[in-house]
């Protein structure tokens, strides 16, 4: 792992917006990253750029110092200005031959996240090196470190508990409705289309819920939300007069008053008298105290998910050294892979050479004595020599693996 370079710029050093000036979109990223392995004499590179981190996986002979940085940035040519050039700069994390591997690693075990245990994180950089690699920018030894990378996360979310329980308010609250067991198809009220409740209703659609029923403000961006959910779409405004009844309300919007008050839900009611549910995502609440206090309800609101969510993320903290074990163990494991790759590399000459050894005492060496032979005997030197060419081959083989092993 010795040319083994990762030049990391990620949430815990640069705030998410200057991040942002350091995505490379799809149309431009061939071209810039073959500047980068042109003026840098950089021979594999993949980039990573999820929401929280841009990365530069790569191998140089070349020293990663703020020299090379500022290189690196300019032949990126991201037409960054230099204010944002120093703070890439000082703020860039900078991992080397096995720390580069480690965090590589790391990374696509989701250690490095903002969320520890999600596994989106691995899927992102299995995406971001396919793309190199269909574009021609990765060759053996990035196949390599990327089979390694998969087989270790895996690993880790196979063998420890850190994807386990979910750490989104969101995903809380899916769960949180599933274990109410709604029964077939129940009628949804869904109040607000932002990303929070967008999110929620894609999860109910996966999971076969059908009767939605969207308001807004604005009466747009509700139908955009109930086309995906193939729902009906109502103005805000219209929710005082709905008379179609409902069994769940999810309410995420950003009013500063209870949207859900007591005349309003009992009107939403429509004279049914059996227990609802309100899953009241809104900071502040958009659910007025009165309608908690004085109808049967099943109240699911945001401060006491974000309590469990926290619960959650420790215990997936307390996974950490299960997973940290797990990758330890493949760095070693990969080492030996490396060392054997290398001789596998290196003999791979050798099938030729005995071919060619083979030939030329045919053809010249023993030409004469071999053309007296009859026709059988030719046949079964033929053999002979078949037989010994495919020993000689795996002979150096098998043998160079045993002194791998032996001195491992």
């Amino acid at each position: 792992m010795e040319y083994l370079k990762i030049l990391a710029f990620t949430h815990k050093q640069i705030d998410l917006k200057s991040l942002g000036k350091l995505v490379i979109c799809e149309q431009t990223l061939d071209d810039r990253l073959k500047n980068i392995q042109t003026e840098l004499d950089v021979k594999e590179i993949f980039y990573i750029g999820t929401c929280n981190r841009v990365e530069f996986v790569f191998t140089s002979a070349h020293d990663v110092d703020r020299d090379f940085i500022f290189r690196f940035l300019h032949v990126l040519n991201m037409g960054l200005p230099e204010e944002y050039m120093e703070q890439f700069v000082d703020n860039v994390s900078v991992y080397e031959q096995v720390e580069a591997f480690n965090h590589l690693l790391r990374t696509s075990c989701s250690l490095e996240s903002l969320v520890v245990g999600e596994k989106q994180i691995l899927a992102q950089v299995r995406r971001a090196y396919e793309a190199c690699r269909v574009a021609g920018f990765t060759a053996d030894y990035m196949r390599m470190i990327m089979n390694r990378v998969v087989k270790t996360a895996k690993e880790v979310y196979t063998h420890t508990n850190i994807s386990k329980n979910p750490v989104s308010v969101v995903s809380l609250a899916y769960r949180k409705l599933r274990d109410l067991k709604l029964g077939t198809n129940p009628r949804l009220l869904i109040i607000g289309s932002g990303e929070t409740n967008r999110n929620l209703a894609q999860y109910l659609k996966k999971h076969k819920y059908s009767d939605f029923s969207v308001f807004n403000r604005t009466l747009e961006s509700a139908e955009s939300l109930a086309k995906e959910l193939n729902g009906v779409a109502y103005p805000l405004a219209a929710l005082a007069g709905f008379d179609k009844g409902f069994d769940v309300i999810i309410t995420c919007t950003g009013a500063t008053e209870p949207i859900i008050t007591e005349k309003i839900y009992k009107q939403l009611l429509n004279g049914e008298t059996g227990k609802k549910v309100i899953v009241d995502l809104a900071v502040p609440n958009d659910t007025a105290p009165e309608v908690i206090k004085n109808f049967p309800i099943h109240y699911i609101e945001v401060e006491s998910l974000k309590e469990v969510a926290r619960k959650n993320i420790q215990e997936r903290y307390d996974e950490l050294v299960s997973a940290e074990l797990i990758i330890d163990q493949n760095i070693k494991e990969f080492d030996a892979d490396l060392r054997q790759r290398k001789i596998e590399i290196a003999m791979s000459c050798v099938p030729q050479k005995i071919k060619a050894i083979k030939s030329k005492a045919i053809d010249i060496v023993f030409a004469e004595e071999i053309n007296g032979l009859d026709e059988n005997s030719r046949l079964v030197l033929e053999r002979v020599m078949d037989y010994m060419e495919k020993k000689y081959i795996s002979v150096p083989m098998i043998m160079a693996k045993e002194i791998l092993v032996n001195n491992s």
